[in-house]
């Protein structure tokens, strides 16, 4: 069993490029749930989870409410809902936009950190907002892990130095060393718990 029970991703400009690079060098046998806000128009469809599940061994699914939640999987927030993390499942939520987003990285983290405690792993990649800084916070404060990509990698870099200003202990890693990153990270703590 690892440590880690699951990896919350935020992503807004130009993370469609970067969840294809992630999720495309994750193995399908990953022992941890991920779960994804990207922010997108409010009426699109289902274009991003066809896109994603292209690149991804994983099976990648959109959000359903009270939805269990199940290591190997990824989980899209579905456009204009909020998506929360409660202990073993998910949750939607159609509140106001937070930060004018919705579905809003903060909520998606905060739930999680609040949820999952030291079990979450949060990554904040490319994005024009400051959405998610404060989320990322709190995952790191409650003991999670806290994953930032490398600015100068990201086609937005606001997001990222939004978050490196919010947790300057974040990991900070270019975008090709994030999926790389995190299969060790369950590897290690597997072998960790394990050995033990």
């Amino acid at each position: 069993m690892t440590k880690f029970a699951i990896t919350v991703i935020g992503a807004s400009w130009g993370g469609l490029q970067a969840m294809e690079t992630i999720l495309g060098s994750l193995p399908e046998n990953l022992a941890i749930a991920i779960a994804v806000a990207q922010h997108r128009h409010k009426d699109s469809e289902g274009e991003l989870v066809n896109c994603l599940q292209r690149c991804s061994l994983l099976p990648v699914v959109e959000v359903i409410d009270k939805q269990a939640i199940a290591p190997g999987q990824v989980y899209l927030a579905p456009a204009d809902y909020h998506l929360l993390v409660e202990p073993g499942h998910f949750a939607l939520s159609t509140e106001a936009p937070v930060s004018y987003a919705r579905p809003s990285i903060d909520v998606l983290f905060e739930t999680t950190a609040d949820a999952y405690k030291e079990r979450a792993i949060g990554v904040i990649l490319t994005g024009s907002s400051q959405d998610g800084a404060q989320g990322l916070a709190k995952v790191k404060a409650y003991g999670g892990m806290a994953i930032v990509q490398e600015p100068t990698t990201a086609v937005s870099r606001i997001m990222p130095d939004a978050a490196i200003a919010a947790v300057v202990s974040a990991t900070i890693l270019p975008l090709s060393e994030i999926a790389p990153f995190l299969v060790n990270l369950c590897s290690s703590s597997f072998f960790t718990s394990n050995s033990g």
